[in-house]
């Protein structure tokens, strides 16, 4: 009897997607956030690995969010030592790459399941019975896609059409006949009416040494880069870090279009869950629980004869009245209000702000430190007011400010503050004044996060001012 391959699952979250814009933001991008439920996505799919092997998932994502990435998977029981980080984006194919060198380090006969950090899928149940037969066609040589049917025609997402079915013991799936990369309007209702075509869910399993063999042949270059960028790669405070000089030379291709729409060894096994990608607010307003009147609401949110809408607050009150089909989105900084048919559009819309040098691209409310958090709550001429906190544990570095004083106030927890040559604990209500110029350092020696308030008061506010004299992360001394 023939032993069943280990299978090793691994989850691409070096994405930066702009289209969840003004949520998702470059330092804090979609698979970080918590749309549906209790976890990020990013949680989700982590879980997602968890039900479909033992052993914890290998995470691949971008160097820029390393403390993010840890901070959320830490408490699901994944270690820094299983997060490897790219030094640049140079799309899924040297990921898929990377994933499965490092798979056949451990385990040449293996199968890897490749996973978008940043999906949803309804039906969990579902999705690992097509994973199980998947994984028995990968055994037998096969590079194989998820692909999930058709619901409506369309246009955002790529189409596989079926070839001939293919049976391996009692896993059902069929060859991959070609790829279609998001077909206009009418030639996706074709794809619905024929009934032989599925939407590219952009999971993949296979054998690593039939994926790094297809990049040989296909793509060398990409395989290249990524053997000796894990060659070279360097271990920094628990992470893998890629080499940069030597990954940043992969051709930037996906794992389609280097891979798949070239070689003769691609299959597919269909999937009838609900399925998004969550690559526009439309798609988010499809996969959420609505009201009778088909609205989708979260946070603080009044609405009267409005349907057909996705209405979102993260703070203050929005009311909505008289609208359909709609998305309506407010962050502290930012509000978008859309066609639900039209949020497709807002990564150009970001790009245009881009442009024009807006900083609310980039930063959302909350700025992430590998030792917690801060957000600004208000800011005015020469002073501000930050909310920080602080995971038990850990520390900032040891700096001080050219241009600015800072007066801490604990809300929760304990503050051990160093501050010139003194060294004390504050309590809830207490509090501490950093004069300009003033070597400190905050930690948090307790057992809950610590939360502070902090008031600037200077003729330069900027987070680059400010001098590092010791950090246990491993920053610059200039941020």
């Amino acid at each position: 009897m023939t032993q069943a391959p280990n299978v090793f699952t691994a989850i691409l979250a070096g994405g930066s997607g702009t289209r969840l814009w003004p949520l998702s933001r470059k330092t804090y991008p979609k698979q970080f956030l918590q749309l549906f439920g209790h976890h990020s996505l990013l949680q989700s799919t982590f879980c997602r690995g968890r039900s479909i092997s033992d052993r914890a998932p290998i995470v691949i994502g971008a160097d820029e969010h390393r403390f993010l990435l840890h901070e959320q998977l830490a408490p699901l029981g994944l270690n820094a030592g299983s997060i490897i980080l790219e030094p640049s984006p140079r799309n899924t194919s040297a990921s898929a790459a990377i994933a499965a060198l490092r798979v056949q380090e451990e385990d040449p006969d293996a199968i890897v399941v490749l996973l978008p950090a940043d999906h949803w899928i309804e039906d969990e149940g579902q999705l690992l019975t097509a994973i199980q037969d998947a994984v028995l066609i990968a055994a037998e040589g096969y590079i194989v896609t998820i692909g999930i049917k058709p619901t409506h025609a369309e246009t955002g997402f790529g189409y596989i059409e079926l070839g001939s079915p293919l049976t391996i013991g009692q896993a059902r799936g069929n060859l991959v006949r070609a790829f279609t990369e998001k077909p206009h309007l009418e030639l996706a209702q074709t794809f619905l009416q024929t009934g032989d075509h599925l939407w590219n869910g952009g999971m993949f399993v296979f054998k690593p040494s039939v994926l790094l063999g297809e990049l040989k042949a296909f793509e060398p270059k990409i395989l290249d880069a990524a053997e000796r960028a894990l060659a070279n790669a360097k271990f920094d405070l628990g992470f893998t870090r890629l080499d940069h000089d030597f990954f940043s030379q992969a051709p930037a291709k996906s794992i389609d279009y280097a891979v798949m729409e070239k070689t003769s060894k691609s299959a597919v096994v269909g999937l009838s869950s609900k399925w998004g990608d969550l690559g526009s607010w439309k798609s988010v307003w499809e996969a959420g629980e609505a009201d009778q009147n088909q609205n989708v609401v979260t946070g603080d949110v009044v609405l009267r004869d409005v349907s057909n809408s996705l209405v979102r607050s993260d703070g203050k009150l929005v009311a909505v009245l008289g609208l359909r089909d709609v998305a309506v989105i407010s962050t502290k900084d930012a509000i978008l209000v859309t066609s639900i048919d039209a949020s497709q559009g807002v990564k150009s819309l970001v790009e245009q702000l881009g442009s024009e040098g807006r900083k609310e691209i980039n930063h959302g409310e909350a700025m992430h430190r590998p030792w917690g958090a801060f957000q600004s709550i208000v800011q005015g001429d020469r002073f501000q007011v930050k909310q920080i906190t602080v995971r038990p544990g850990a520390s900032i570095s040891l700096q001080m400010h050219h241009h600015r004083a800072e007066h801490w106030i604990v809300v929760s927890g304990t503050a051990k503050v160093t501050r010139g040559d003194q060294s004390f604990l504050l309590q809830e209500n207490e509090s501490t004044f950093i004069p300009l110029g003033t070597k400190h350092r905050l930690e948090n020696p307790g057992l809950i996060p610590l939360q502070i308030i902090e008031v600037q008061s200077g003729s330069y506010l900027g987070e680059d001012d400010i001098v590092r004299f010791e950090d246990l992360y491993g920053r610059e001394k200039k941020l």
